[in-house]
């Protein structure tokens, strides 16, 4: 147990630890509050006396939400020791969290683009007040639940920042190396000496590298055996890397690298999102100092992005879902543009829907008027191009009924507007055929509509309804929904589920019982 004239803690309470300094989580003697205290070890007391001080003069000069902050400096009482006495951020590391399985291919698209506005702001904090980190990287953004349940990122540990202005220069190496800018990286892990100065972009490199792998779960950047265990490969593609990739890999000793331009499919963040972020990468991931972008060029181009508006689509003909990321002042002539580019519909053959009802898109009409939708309501879009429907079989109609199966789920009303019967089967298609397999004078099953209310509950439209209303598909599901609604309170909730159900939460299948099959 050790503890400052305010504060307490115990020595196996470590949050984290550093080449010069271990972080521990400690209580306020009086009110029992939460913080982090850092603990500086021997080794911080080998460097220039300027360099112990550095830390605390930057961090009373900083005060920003995505910046941890500095409530005092004390000492143990003990040893005399300074402490800094912190804020305590009990959701760890983005660190921490890239190694939860559920992020091993990276962020959400939701969580990614929090860290990326969490971290462009108290970036752009630092560069208001003239700092350099040059150590940033996972495990030094610290993250926190804010009252909304949103999380909140927060910069840290600034032992090797300080203040420098973008014309300025540095030749003091610090960082971690795989976060490290290539040229550091030489004198600093392969020790070769270099006469060579470094400026603000070093933490653009690090920025990139820490975006990269939120993104994907993994570094850009790995030679074969990793790299802590192959430094000279990793420094070479590093410095070797073309214009515009984003990533290079080694995946047999002395073997060729393989260079990357895009972020991989397994990534969790939406082609749309992609889109945005590769360029970015791609221009902050620059060796050559000259050819980086600056702090000016990567502010504007990430807010950009995070100023953007984000509209939802679920693609009823691929069952996927897209997000397209444009300007409040677009029209709707480039969302759709924007939408063919993901999904190969041709903006003429793009039908879309919204709770429920068509909703029609004029070709002037700016995208802050359009729906405001989210991943659990999005535009429902439709292509009116004549295809073949996926992962049905013909066979002569006369073996099977048809059926028609909704599954509703919190899409329910927005499938009410796309259920188009006539677009696969005329009235004159659904009506069967005598079979030469049944008894004298019996004919085969008349067609029956089946529909699904939750997960189990399942009711038949009589034929002659259907043969009615197959033309108009509107007033068909609204039959449909008020069978299931009646059988619900008369028998309670079926076990006949007709059709299983979609990852994407809802969808229709129009089949024959019998030869369905899924593709």
């Amino acid at each position: 147990m050790q503890s400052t004239l305010s504060y307490l803690w115990k020595m196996d309470d470590v949050l984290g630890q550093g080449a010069t300094a271990s972080v521990y989580k400690a209580r306020n003697k009086k009110s029992g509050e939460l913080v982090a205290v850092k603990v500086f070890n021997t080794a911080s007391y080998l460097r220039p006396q300027e360099a112990q001080i550095r830390e605390f003069e930057v961090l009373r000069k900083l005060n920003h939400q995505n910046i941890v902050k500095l409530f005092a400096v004390e000492e143990i009482e003990s040893s005399k020791q300074k402490v800094l006495v912190m804020e305590y951020c009990s959701g760890g590391s983005l660190l921490g969290l890239l190694e939860e399985p559920e992020n091993a291919f990276g962020l959400s698209e939701s969580e990614f683009l929090i860290v990326l506005r969490c971290v462009v702001a108290g970036m752009n904090h630092l560069r208001e007040n003239g700092i350099v980190h040059r150590d940033i990287k996972p495990g030094n953004i610290m993250r926190l639940t804010g009252e909304d349940g949103e999380s909140i990122y927060k910069l840290t540990d600034f032992g090797a920042a300080r203040e420098l202005d973008d014309d300025e220069k540095f030749e003091s190496v610090y960082g971690t190396e795989e976060y490290l800018h290539p040229d550091m990286y030489k004198r600093a892990v392969l020790k070769k000496p270099q006469q060579k100065a470094y400026g603000v972009t070093v933490d653009l490199w690090s920025i990139g590298v820490t975006f990269y792998h939120a993104a994907t779960g993994r570094l850009p950047f790995i030679p074969f055996g990793g790299p802590r265990r192959n430094k000279e490969i990793m420094y070479k593609i590093t410095t070797e890397k073309p214009s515009g990739a984003i990533a290079g890999t080694q995946d047999q000793e002395n073997g060729p690298i393989a260079w990357t331009y895009e972020l991989p499919i397994a990534c969790r963040l939406s082609l749309g999102l992609k889109r945005q972020l590769v360029p970015v990468l791609a221009n902050i991931l620059e060796a050559d100092q000259e050819e980086c972008w600056g702090f000016d060029q990567f502010f504007a181009e990430t807010n950009d992005i995070l100023h953007r508006t984000i509209i939802h689509i679920f693609s009823l003909s691929q069952v996927s879902m897209h997000r397209v990321y444009i300007h409040s002042y677009n029209t709707a002539t480039i969302f759709l543009e924007q939408v063919f580019s993901q999904t190969n519909i041709a903006p003429h053959h793009q039908e879309y829907f919204f709770e429920g009802h068509p909703c029609d898109l004029e070709p002037n009409l700016q995208a802050h008027n359009f729906p405001r939708t989210t991943e659990n309501s999005p535009l429902i879009m439709l292509s009116m191009e004549l295809e073949d429907p996926v992962g049905l079989r013909y066979r002569d109609r006369k073996f099977g009924q048809f059926l028609v199966c909704i599954i509703y789920s919190p899409f329910c009303t927005l499938l009410e507007g796309v259920l188009q019967i006539h677009r696969f089967n005329s009235t004159d298609a659904m009506t069967p055929e005598p079979s030469s397999d049944l008894d004298s004078g019996s004919r085969a099953e008349e067609p029956a509509v089946t529909t699904g209310e939750g997960l189990g509950l399942s009711t038949t439209v009589e034929p002659e309804t259907l043969k009615l209303r197959c033309q108009k598909p509107l007033e068909l599901v609204h039959e449909c929904k008020q069978h299931a609604q009646q059988e619900f309170l008369e028998r309670g909730k079926s076990t006949r589920l007709q059709a299983k159900v979609c990852p994407f939460k809802a969808f229709f299948f129009i089949l024959r019982s019998g030869f369905w099959t899924e593709s």
